[in-house]
């Protein structure tokens, strides 16, 4: 019967279904020419290859990049913060925290805490006072508190947006100046540099990120009105914002710009000025967010003992420094050991190779960190950032360059040694500068990634357990 489908397939396939006969629409259908399994087999290929190609689409995606990378290291963080943190013990001197908001709320955050819910207070008697700490971000935080939102849900939520924003400008700036690799790779180090658990939290990190890359980018691209206006609230956020105005004024004299550029470079002292008449008006005293850094740094300049106590501590250990002798002698042991075990890397390239060579000295790395802990890192970002500035000085732009080189000046000559991995990390010409050295040699960047995972999963723990980083 013409009717009757079964009667339309070949003998072997009725009333049965044998190896050879697939279900096409409901019915089986008898294909000789392909057995089942490779079959499957086609199809599992053919879903991977469009599985990979969308994955591949979504990362070269310009639009979806950023947010991509930002989505990656904020869930790394709060994994870190709110799954583990709270399931270890409570560390010497820290605590076990809670899975709440009050776990992006530690330090500094206490100071724009005061001055979000209370205001400025400042008396010079030598003293920390809240008026060291810049008014827009806790203005900001105000603002959505003045909404409905607590403290610390308002401040993270400022922290959080105001990177992202970072993230997207940053790309799209060193895109625009150098390449699509460059700029992926400067993302991925703004992102997952272990200083970036600063911007997760209610720190002005990802704020002044933001405002101070947005001035760059604008300023290279010409965009003058952009400048002044971002530069004038970087100035309002962090004090490192006031050399983006020497450094934009000596970049349009080399770059020969137009009048309009000086005065793009002038007005970015906008932020400044009205702090400082605000701080005149309210405190008599123009220059109190200066004087009130007395109570973190007796002085200004450049700090001998504290860059001696890091080398120290690094080479012969920080139990060793604190007891002014050789107490425990693994630390200087271990450091001689590693020396050695470079200078034999190096000595011995040529017949290791390329490959095992990087390897090595990236394990080498890993472990120095291990021994040698928080002043290695403070020391390597510093150090390393302005060798990175001046090797890569002819591909940045001069805005750039001025600006990151300004702004290490200003850490050297600040008087202290605290917290100079994460003010370093606030300089976005090394996160240019790194990532365009990255995109040229692909096993270092993949090595240093691993690495910066590890060093940010260990400074969530850390913060969110209220214990010292940076």
């Amino acid at each position: 019967m013409p009717g009757n489908p079964s009667t339309a397939l070949p003998p072997l396939c009725r009333g049965t279904r044998p190896p050879h006969c697939l279900l096409y629409a409901g019915e089986p259908v008898h294909r000789s020419g392909l057995p089942p399994n490779a079959l499957a087999r086609l199809c599992v290929r053919l879903i991977h290859t469009s599985i990979m190609q969308r994955q591949k689409s979504l990362l070269t995606n310009d639009l979806l990049f950023p947010a991509i990378i930002w989505l990656c290291s904020r869930l790394l963080i709060w994994i870190a913060m709110l799954a583990i943190a709270p399931n270890l013990p409570a560390p010497p001197g820290g605590v076990s925290p809670t899975v709440d908001w009050g776990v992006f709320a530690a330090w500094d955050s206490a100071s724009y805490r005061s001055i979000a819910t209370s205001g400025y207070e400042y008396a010079n008697d030598g003293k920390g006072h809240n008026i060291a700490f810049f008014p827009l971000f806790p203005l900001i935080i105000r603002g959505l508190m003045s909404l409905g939102l607590p403290f610390e849900v308002a401040g993270t939520v400022v922290s959080n947006v105001a990177f992202l924003a970072a993230l997207y400008c940053i790309y799209f700036w060193v895109k625009q100046q150098h390449n699509q690799s460059g700029a992926r790779w400067a993302t991925i180090v703004m992102a997952w540099f272990p200083s970036s658990i600063f911007t997760a939290v209610i720190y002005t990190e990802g704020l002044y990120l933001f405002l101070s890359t947005a001035t760059l980018y604008a300023f290279d691209s010409r965009r003058y009105g952009w400048t002044a206006l971002c530069g004038a609230l970087a100035t309002a956020t962090r004090p490192t914002g006031m050399v983006l105005i020497p450094a934009l004024a000596m970049a349009s004299w080399k770059q020969r710009r137009p009048p309009i550029a000086y005065v793009a470079a002038l007005a970015t002292a906008g932020g400044l000025i009205l702090f400082s008449i605000f701080c005149a008006v309210k405190f008599g005293d123009p220059l109190a967010f200066i004087n009130a850094q007395k109570g973190w740094r007796s002085s200004f300049g450049f700090d001998w003992q504290g860059w001696w106590k890091m080398l120290m501590q690094i080479t012969i250990g920080s139990v060793n420094w604190k007891h002014g002798g050789i107490k425990d002698p693994l630390p200087p042991i271990l450091f001689m050991i590693i020396i050695a075990i470079g200078y034999c890397l190096w000595y011995f390239r040529k017949g290791l190779g390329a490959a095992k060579l990087d390897y090595s000295f990236g394990a080498l790395i890993l472990l120095f960190w291990i021994v040698a802990g928080d002043p290695l890192i403070n020391t390597a970002t510093i150090l390393g950032g302005a060798y990175l500035l001046w090797h890569l000085r002819h591909k940045l732009t001069p805005a750039n360059f001025i600006y990151g080189c300004l702004a290490i000046g200003l850490l050297l000559a600040s008087g202290g040694t605290i917290s100079l991995s994460r003010l370093t990390y606030g300089i976005v010409s090394l996160s240019v500068a790194l990532g365009l050295l990255l995109s040229q040699n692909l096993r270092w960047a993949y090595q240093t990634l691993f690495f910066f995972t590890i060093l940010l999963v260990a400074f969530s723990l850390r913060f969110a357990q209220n214990q010292w980083v940076g």
